[in-house]
């Protein structure tokens, strides 16, 4: 499913946004240490941390490239006035400045322009920012640019990766480990590492859209997999960012969340995966005026995953198929039948049928990168549960039905460590220590009128490491 998947190694190796965020008394995300000792919250682990912590935050924020920003029209964009995005991006940099994020994560930064190119090279760099730039394939003109405090990490490995893909999307990836040790022991010192990422999904211009997004995270997971298990990395954290464009309510998130990380605004904030909590808050506003929530920071602590990618990922196949019926009209008996040839197995579906069905369902498209004859063969496999080869009724409801979402309130998974979640008995995991939107009013699920630095909102979330080993029962 990888197959066209292309990593390349690194060959080089008083501002009112703050005065908002401490007016609601929120610690600012500056990255420096801090001197209080850091507990799990549950019972069964014991802190063996030392006293000084260190804070890692982490700013994600498609930016709009010039290119794309429309002006006065569908044919006018703001590339062409140079006045215009030379100031709002200017305006950018002070924030992202002042805000001082020990990593910042950017999408749609306009690679094409070499004046705008140095001058966030400039700026950046001028406050201790190491900068990376990755450009879309097919020279799209615009890319990403992860720039990480050079006095806070270390970049141990930096890698490329290029879908290939129709949307030409890439995505950057990091190994960093904190300069400041988590933990000292005599001479032995400990220090933070994690896994970053940082990316860009298709915007979902059609429906079919949905199937290319979820292949794209695949690819992310299964390149982070064969990373971990190469290097050893079984015990470090996960940290995914950028602009997913899908929300809360889309297969990208469920998949996701199947795999155990977690969106690390909601986990502040304590909402569910629910409907209820789906609309809460917004951070973008594209160009047909529709509002939802697309960046995400995402965090997946060293924990035992509660699937395996490959049936994930089958289960979300299956959800975006439901929701192809629906938009069809099609539920229950309707939809198994929508797959049922009228003479043959009029109690079942064939391999054949469903392969025919999902053609006419749009998600074979080899243009639109569809499902592969293997991969349909594999869900035929999925479906029929008792192994006659075919699909009946019952088996399709099963295969079709949707995970219900927990009314809990989403939680790190650093007060749900086990003995036998850790190695050698001990851990390092990251607690979500406190993540927002600018400007305020998104977190709202309002989008203000006089905001313009992008139709995308920045967010910012803040982590501590805890490191820590589990009680040892008598």
């Amino acid at each position: 499913m990888d197959q066209d998947l292309e990593v390349q190694p690194d060959q080089s190796n008083p501002n009112p946004y703050f005065a908002k965020q401490l007016k609601r008394g929120r610690r600012l995300p500056t990255g420096q240490p801090l001197y209080s000792a850091t507990c799990f919250r549950d019972g069964s682990i014991s802190t063996v941390s030392a006293s000084t912590d260190i804070c890692v935050s982490c700013t994600t924020f498609n930016i709009l490239a010039p290119i794309y920003k429309r002006m006065n029209g569908e044919d006018c964009r703001e590339s062409q006035f140079r006045d215009f995005w030379l100031s709002r991006n200017e305006r950018i940099l002070e924030m992202l400045c002042w805000r001082n994020s020990s990593i910042i994560c950017l999408q749609e930064f306009w690679l094409g322009n070499n004046e705008l190119v140095r001058l966030y090279e400039q700026q950046l760099g001028s406050v201790g920012y190491e900068m990376f730039q990755l450009a879309r394939t097919n020279n799209k003109g615009d890319g990403l640019l992860t720039a990480i405090k050079n006095d806070q990490l270390r970049v141990l490995d930096y890698r490329e990766v290029l879908f290939h893909d129709c949307g030409d999307r890439v995505a950057q990836f990091f190994h960093v480990q904190s300069l400041v040790p988590v933990h000292k022991k005599g001479h032995q010192a400990r220090f933070q590492e994690m896994l970053l990422l940082n990316t860009h999904l298709l915007f979902p211009h059609n429906s079919n859209c949905c199937l290319i997004r979820l292949r794209q995270v695949f690819k992310i997971l299964n390149y982070l997999e064969h990373y971990k298990v190469e290097h050893g990395l079984f015990s470090v954290p996960i940290i995914l960012c950028g602009d997913w464009n899908g929300s809360k309510r889309g297969q990208v998130y469920k998949f996701l969340r199947s795999q155990g990380f977690v969106s690390s605004y909601d986990v502040a904030h304590q909402y569910t995966d629910n409907d209820i909590d789906a609309h809460r808050w917004i951070s973008h506003r594209n160009h047909r005026g529709n509002v939802c929530g697309v960046d995400f920071i995402w965090l997946l602590n060293p924990i035992k995953q509660t699937c395996s990618l490959a049936e994930s990922w089958k289960q979300a196949v299956f959800g975006i198929i439901k929701s192809k019926l629906r938009e069809a009209g099609l539920k229950g008996k309707d939809a198994f039948s929508f797959f049922k040839s009228k003479n043959l197995y009029e109690d079942n579906v064939t391999l054949h049928e469903f392969h025919e069905g999902l053609r006419r369902l749009g998600l074979t498209q080899k243009e639109l990168e569809g499902l592969t004859k293997e991969e349909i063969g594999d869900l035929m496999l999925a479906a029929d549960f008792n192994g006659d080869g075919v699909i009946g009724y019952d088996e399709f409801q099963v295969a079709s039905k949707v995970v219900s979402r927990s009314s809990a309130p989403l939680r790190d998974a650093s007060n749900e460590m086990t003995r036998k979640d850790t190695l050698n008995g001990l851990e390092t995991v990251l607690d979500v220590k406190d993540a927002f939107l600018y400007p305020p009013e998104v977190e709202q699920g309002r989008w203000p009128e006089n905001y313009s630095l992008s139709d995308h909102a920045p967010l910012t979330a803040v982590f501590s490491p805890v490191y820590g080993m589990r009680q040892v029962v008598a």
